[in-house]
């Protein structure tokens, strides 16, 4: 049994989807540290998993959207994450030294920057959508001027970062991963776009989800049939798109479970009789009845919708979600809404389209097939435990 250090930043989209990994390590007998803030500490100590406790510099951020790292604001989000990677750097440089990093691969530049250090094998684990040279998010969903001062300013930085590292100079080597044994793609191969160019450095396991007791439990207070609304937890102050869920829902033989996030549920007005309204909700749980799903489409929370095979109908609220949503509509899970086309009328079609088409249903149950056969949990740990067998050891 060997120690693995997990590292993530601070946000639900990229701790949530590591969760299941680091518990099925840990039921295998593995020691698992996770460093993480004191916001998400309750749900990787439920996992097993030693909390390494760290303060995140952009606590500041709280109730504002975090920058896109990619498209107009990659320049300032990039700034931001090598400040941030240097803030943890200096509160987890002296720690352990683990036989295997398990980080996450879009922002937690820090694993990368500490199994260098420390000289052990990296795993990144990727909760989006990946890229390469046959399919990227800046070829369709984002822009962005590779030659503005401002990002050749950024470059020589993030290189002389690198350098002091002792880890050369290539910046887009390492800001995508390169040196990493392993990426796990937390998505099965069937949704990412040009998945089959996708080689051997990719795996892609699908969702690896936990019962997450820390969120509580939820079960439907009658016999209507359920439909969830979540704009997810980064881009969710929307109080118009909520009164127009309130409007769409009302009178309709449907219990629907509406979770607002940082909109306060005191300023929507009037809430129909079969609404409830909450700032968040135990997602996984109310999915689990769920007959639709009105998402932000990002790749978390459209993970766990399939998982439990409920059709979607994507909001998107920033690029990465644009993709999500168009995926989602190229395989027939479910329907998209432009956020400007959304009115209480258009919502609730979308609603009873996807709860009722039996092409959906057919696409559904094909696609957790795939998931299913992606492995999850369980394929990840056995890619990570290869990596920790000694040389010549034949196991397996």
């Amino acid at each position: 049994m060997g120690t693995l250090a997990f590292f993530a930043p601070a946000a639900a989209g990229h701790v949530n989807p590591t969760l299941g990994l680091a518990a099925e390590l840990v039921r295998r007998g593995h020691r698992v540290t996770y460093a993480t803030t004191e916001e998400y500490a309750p749900r990787v100590a439920e996992t097993g998993a030693e909390v390494v406790p760290f303060t995140s510099s952009w606590e500041a951020l709280k109730g504002r959207p975090a920058p896109q790292m990619h498209g107009r604001e990659f320049i300032r989000a990039t700034r931001m994450l090598l400040g941030e990677t240097k803030a943890v750097l200096a509160q987890l440089g002296d720690g352990e030294r683990p036989d295997l990093v398990v980080h996450d691969g879009p922002m937690a530049w820090w694993g990368r920057v500490l199994a260098h250090r420390w000289d052990v094998p990296s795993v990144e684990t990727w909760p989006n959508l990946v890229g390469n040279e046959h399919w990227s998010m800046h070829l369709k969903y984002t822009t962005f001027n590779p030659l503005s001062p401002g990002f050749l300013l950024l470059l020589a930085r993030l290189a002389t970062f690198l350098r002091r590292e002792g880890l050369g100079a290539d910046v887009q080597g390492f800001m995508q991963g390169s040196r990493a044994e392993l990426r796990l793609v937390m998505l099965p191969r069937a949704f990412q776009y040009a998945g089959e160019t996708f080689g051997p450095g990719y795996r892609f396991v699908g969702p690896a989800l936990t019962g997450r007791a820390f969120q509580g439990d939820w079960q439907p207070p009658d016999d209507l049939p359920v439909v969830l609304v979540s704009l997810g937890t980064g881009y969710n102050d929307r109080p118009d798109f909520y009164r127009t869920v309130l409007e769409a829902a009302a009178g309709r033989p449907w219990r629907v479970v509406l979770a607002t996030g940082a909109a306060d549920p005191a300023g929507l007005g009037p809430v129909p009789p079969n609404v409830e309204v909450h700032r968040q909700v135990p997602q996984l749980a109310v999915l689990r009845h769920a007959r639709a799903f009105v998402t932000h489409a990002g790749m978390g929370g459209t993970m766990e919708g399939l998982h439990h095979g409920v059709p979607l109908v994507a909001v998107p609220q920033m690029a990465e979600q644009r993709a999500n949503a168009d995926r989602i509509a190229e395989l027939g899970l479910g329907k998209t809404l432009p956020p400007g086309q959304v009115t209480a009328g258009t919502l609730w079609q979308a609603v009873e389209d996807v709860s009722s088409d039996p092409r959906v249903r057919e696409r559904l149950d094909w696609m957790r097939g795939e998931i299913e056969a992606a492995g999850g949990a369980t394929a990840a740990a056995d890619e990570i435990e290869k990596l920790m067998r000694p040389p010549g050891d034949g196991a397996g």
